[in-house]
């Protein structure tokens, strides 16, 4: 009777996820394809402003229903943070990004090997930045957090040790970049597994969703903005900068930074959003 009850859990489990996964990879092909028709392809800024809006839009009630109705759990039995206590967390997230990012530029920039410089007026720049922090936080940070660091790693940890939550999450991250088109290429691919396993890892070590989604924020953030589609800095290698600077540098350092930031800011960053 046990072998059976525990067959059935795992059954259930596995349908909660497959369900939200396949929900999740409906919106964001949905969300694409539409913006396909509204502003034809390729990258334009008021098809970003589109996709955020809508991808949270969907998202939110998406895992309000899924934990409403599949795990039978209501939004008030969650776990969730004070607005300022969760505003603490989620800067705690981007610091965890910014500090090793930012020491790796400096490292980099000092030797006067790499040039980096604003191509637009400062007020300009800063302008630029919130505008995209926004989108970041609307289209990326907070609907795939939500999914992927929230729903489903709860629901894998349920029956998975932590580590197994953490990879479990990190694989169907990655399988979700294939299915949507976001990792197309081996590289890219590798890219979403290593940041999923990084997040997984800082969701897991602090106990909360704001904290991995600072340090998504922080990171998706940081290598738009250097990119072209925004063309706010002029970088003399690029590559090296978002590969290296920040990409490789941050997701290695980044778990370890927020650590040591949390113990030293005290016990009231421990608060938490997503329940056990």
């Amino acid at each position: 009777m046990e072998h059976t009850d525990t067959t059935g859990r795992r059954a259930r489990l596995g349908w909660r996820v497959a369900i939200v996964f396949a929900a999740a990879t409906l919106i964001w092909r949905l969300v694409d394809r539409v913006g396909d028709v509204l502003f034809g392809p390729g990258y334009e800024r008021g098809r970003h402003v589109f996709s955020a809006v809508a991808v949270t839009a969907l998202v939110v009630p998406m895992i309000v229903l899924a934990y409403r109705r599949l795990d039978r759990l209501p939004w008030a039995g969650l776990r969730r943070a004070a607005p300022g206590t969760a505003l603490r967390l989620l800067l705690l997230g981007a610091a965890g990004y910014l500090v090793p990012a930012g020491v790796a530029v400096a490292a980099l920039a000092a030797p006067g090997r790499l040039e980096i410089g604003l191509r637009a007026p400062a007020a300009g720049a800063v302008l630029s930045a919130l505008a995209l922090v926004l989108l970041v936080f609307l289209y990326e940070a907070l609907p795939e957090e939500l999914i992927f660091r929230g729903y489903l790693y709860r629901n894998l940890a349920t029956a998975l040790p932590r580590w197994g939550a953490v990879l479990g999450q990190a694989a169907l991250f990655a399988l979700f970049g294939l299915a949507v088109g976001a990792a197309t290429t081996a590289d890219r691919v590798v890219l979403f597994l290593g940041f999923a396993v990084v997040q997984g890892a800082v969701r897991a070590v602090t106990d909360t969703l704001w904290v991995p989604i600072g340090f998504h924020l922080a990171f998706q953030t940081a290598e738009q903005l250097v990119g072209p589609s925004w063309d706010v800095f002029t970088v003399g290698d690029l590559a090296l900068v978002q590969q290296v600077a920040l990409g490789l540098v941050p997701l290695v350092l980044g778990v370890p930074v927020i650590l040591l930031l949390r113990r030293s800011l005290g016990r009231r960053l421990r608060a938490v959003i997503t329940p056990r």
